[in-house]
């Protein structure tokens, strides 16, 4: 969360031109300052909302919500730059952020300091990150943040393929086989070369057996056995016998 000074907040003074509302805002975000920082740049696009130093307000102020623990605001406002100012030179930045915000954004405090198995969370921001990060890679190639991005997509697809797995394996305990196939059939589609990946097809072909697609199940073995040699279960399906 924003930092929260019960210190009255400096005002800016009317003669300062834009480089020193620009400076003394950016040594307020530097200093981890957030309310002073957010109120400079906000000043800043109000007195001159043309040119470089407006535009570079703006990202910047996304940037303090983000370190201040307000994903929303920090959304919001990346959003506002993106659309507004789409022909920035620093738009591979801005898109950058977006994928940490989105990256961070389902992240509790608690789980900060309480870790639990990420495949558990709930993938909507991390779908949202996965998307930005892949933007960004595919207009920006060269882009100083490009490494880092396709770094972070790895990490992604096997955290978000492990969560369909995970749900599939949910929906195979319950009972509900069609709904488990289609889960393993969307790894399959869309997590290649993941971690998950055997996993995956192991459910698909389970889920086949049980629907006594016995053909579709041989098929999904053999592809199984063929990319992942003695994973352990395939002996398991063929002996399975439906009641």
């Amino acid at each position: 969360m924003l930092d929260i000074n019960t210190d009255p907040i400096p005002e800016p003074q009317e003669s300062w031109s834009v480089e020193k509302l620009y400076i003394e805002a950016k040594k307020a975000m530097d200093e981890g300052d957030t309310v002073t920082a957010l109120k400079y740049y906000s000043e800043l696009e109000a007195r001159f909302p043309f040119g470089d130093y407006a535009q570079q307000a703006l990202i910047d102020s996304a940037y303090v919500h983000f370190k201040g623990d307000d994903p929303e605001n920090a959304l919001a406002t990346i959003d506002r730059f993106i659309r507004v100012y789409p022909q920035n030179p620093n738009m591979d930045y801005a898109i950058y952020l977006r994928g940490l915000i989105n990256f961070t954004r389902d992240v509790g405090i608690v789980e900060r300091y309480i870790p639990r198995d990420e495949s558990q969370r709930d993938p909507g921001a991390a779908k949202f990150a996965l998307q930005d990060f892949n933007n960004l890679i595919n207009r920006y190639p060269k882009s100083q943040y490009s490494d880092d991005a396709s770094q972070r997509i790895v990490y992604l697809r096997n955290r978000l393929s492990r969560y369909e797995v995970n749900v599939a394996h949910f929906y195979m305990r319950r009972g509900s086989y069609i709904a488990a196939l289609n889960r393993g059939k969307y790894v399959i589609e869309n997590y290649q070369r993941t971690p998950a990946m055997p996993d995956a097809l192991l459910i698909v072909a389970k889920a086949y057996k049980v629907l006594e697609l016995d053909d579709l199940a041989e098929d999904t073995l053999r592809v199984l056995e063929t990319n992942y040699p003695n994973y352990a279960g395939t002996s398991e399906v063929r002996e399975t016998s439906v009641e």
